[in-house]
């Protein structure tokens, strides 16, 4: 188990070796991979931290900015919330995307790409063709596709497995993000191909699947987070409804929530917000990072800095560019 480091801040959010402690008298896939697997332990480490990045990334410029500060985040995973909802569907996504990634470097022994021809996914009768540029062009399947089978798999297992046998409110949400998540990459990938003939035409295509970059991921998942649904539990207690009975029943790539969030906007050791004091705003937007928004009105104050960057850069034969260093003068504003 000592074959993988712990990743600092994410591991707030899913600490592997943790996990694994916690664990380490159950039987079935999780007992297994706790002992038996620990190359995918550190692939799932991996996707974690791959995960707590983009959620930071998606958030930098709102109140909340997924900050995995232990005494934030371990707060924000005890709630409810459509905050509490990102973090399980991105880190799922994650955990998902390093195995897979993982696989198609042949990095773990316990699976490799999937060559040939795919199976088609569960509910479709076909692999859908990639898209020719003529109607002459040949192809075939080829290549070395990203086993994304493997990478849900062991998601799942190691995920979801320790709470398969519970049915409070709080497990049913947090196995439907997870799966959100996962869809989330599932659900989007793509065909690639390359041409083959002479001079570079394209008689004859190979073509292989690729999963969505994890920028792409995010974006969907954030989309997600911003429609998410407010939930229930239902009559029969192993199920969830919408809070609403006009709202719309959420699908399975839906992020769902059923604790309202806090403003964030104060410090408050009892949610895991920390304020917004102190955070740089942008004085002409009119988005989530304007001074108005992330400083909740309280205002805010102006600062000038100085910042070194290069200038009238010369290129010196051979092979050599000369730079000059400059300073600029930059305006920044801080919420008060």
């Amino acid at each position: 188990m000592g074959a993988y480091r712990r990743a600092s801040g994410s591991a707030v959010i899913l600490d592997p070796r943790m996990v694994c402690k916690k664990n380490r008298r159950t039987r079935g896939r999780l007992a297994q991979i706790c002992k038996n697997e620990t190359g995918l332990l550190k692939e799932i480490s991996r996707g974690v931290t791959l995960g707590a990045t983009e959620c930071a990334h998606q958030f930098r410029n709102r109140r909340w900015n997924c900050t995995t500060q232990r005494r934030s985040m371990r707060k924000i995973l005890m709630r409810d919330t459509r905050e509490t909802g990102f973090v399980n569907a991105i880190t799922a996504a994650g955990v998902t995307y390093a195995i897979t990634r993982a696989c198609t470097a042949g990095s773990l022994l316990e699976c490799s790409c999937e060559k040939g021809v795919p199976k088609p996914r569960r509910g479709r009768t076909q692999v859908p063709q990639p898209p020719s540029p003529t109607q002459t062009d040949q192809w075939q399947w080829g290549g070395c596709s990203d086993n994304v089978r493997f990478g849900l798999q062991k998601s799942r297992e190691f995920m979801d497995s320790r709470y398969r046998k519970r049915s409070d409110i709080k497990t049913l949400i947090k196995l439907h993000n997870h799966n959100a998540g996962r869809l989330a990459i599932k659900n989007n990938m793509k065909v690639e191909c390359k041409c083959h003939g002479l001079s570079g035409s394209c008689t004859l295509r190979t073509c292989w699947w690729r999963m969505p970059t994890f920028r792409e991921v995010g974006d969907r998942l954030r989309d997600k987070f911003e429609g998410a649904a407010k939930v229930i539990s239902s009559n029969d207690g192993d199920s969830f409804m919408p809070e609403s009975p006009s709202i719309k029943r959420p699908g399975k790539k839906d992020i769902i929530y059923s604790e309202e969030s806090p403003d964030f906007c104060n410090s408050n050791m009892k949610t895991g917000s920390l304020g917004t004091e102190g955070r740089q705003c942008n004085i002409s937007s009119a988005g989530t990072d304007s001074c108005d928004q992330l400083c909740c009105r309280r205002g805010y104050v102006q600062t000038s800095i100085k910042e070194a960057e290069n200038c009238n850069c010369q290129f010196k034969w051979c092979c050599e560019v000369i730079c000059k260093t400059c300073y600029v003068k930059r305006d920044i504003q801080t919420c008060l």
